[in-house]
């Protein structure tokens, strides 16, 4: 069906990322790797008090989703097709970048660099795009009891950063497709209408959609 053998479903904290890579890697048996982040004890601490956890919570962040796709990516999977993860090892960027203090980033990015030509690019980065009042929707909706706090204004924040770094990016195929008025997972005909864009080919660059 595609040319793609490894996708990377991206967005804010609600965005729907991991329900999406659920239902797409069931329908395609495409190999899932899903982000451990319920593991790190930094997170609920995080939320709690942000100046004085940011930097660990970044780090172990690090540690952890890199130690996960140099494992599942380094050797190809005959029993499955293509894989699809419910982030890129960049979201490690990303967060470090809105959350850690310029010195702090300084250090972490060195870190990232270091560790970036170990692990494949991804062939397709999707971005699901929603308005902050639908992100905070679906977070009380999943009912995590560390994320029911969070800010409007860190959504936004966390949302800009992903946008100004996915317009940064020259040899990566990328979309944004706005999902603010539909419902993939119960609606059949927008999760088609989803997968359809997904799966055709696209340039290098940045391609915007939008689904009704």
């Amino acid at each position: 069906m595609t040319n793609y053998d490894y996708i990377c479903i991206e967005g804010n904290i609600g965005a729907g990322k991991t329900t999406l890579s659920h239902m797409l890697s069931e329908e395609f048996n495409a190999k899932l790797i899903l982000e451990q982040f319920e593991d790190n004890s930094f997170l609920p601490k995080f939320y709690e008090d942000p100046e004085k956890y940011a930097f660990p919570l970044e780090l172990s962040f690090l540690a952890e989703r890199f130690q996960q796709l140099k494992k599942e990516l380094s050797s190809h999977d005959l029993f499955y097709p293509m894989t699809i993860a419910d982030y890129f090892i960049s979201k490690s960027l990303i967060f470090a970048r809105s959350n850690l203090q310029n010195d702090e980033y300084a250090l972490f990015q060195k870190l990232f660099q270091i560790i970036l030509p170990n692990l494949p690019k991804p062939n397709l980065i999707v971005y699901l795009h929603a308005g902050v009042s639908r992100l905070q929707d679906n977070i009380k909706l999943r009912g995590r009891s560390y994320e029911q706090n969070i800010m409007s204004s860190y959504l936004i924040k966390i949302q800009d950063a992903y946008l100004e770094y996915l317009r940064m990016q020259q040899e990566l195929k990328i979309l944004i497709i706005d999902t603010e008025k539909i419902d993939f997972v119960h609606n059949k005909d927008h999760y088609i209408q989803l997968k359809e864009i997904i799966f055709s080919e696209h340039p290098v660059g940045i391609s915007r959609y939008t689904v009704e």
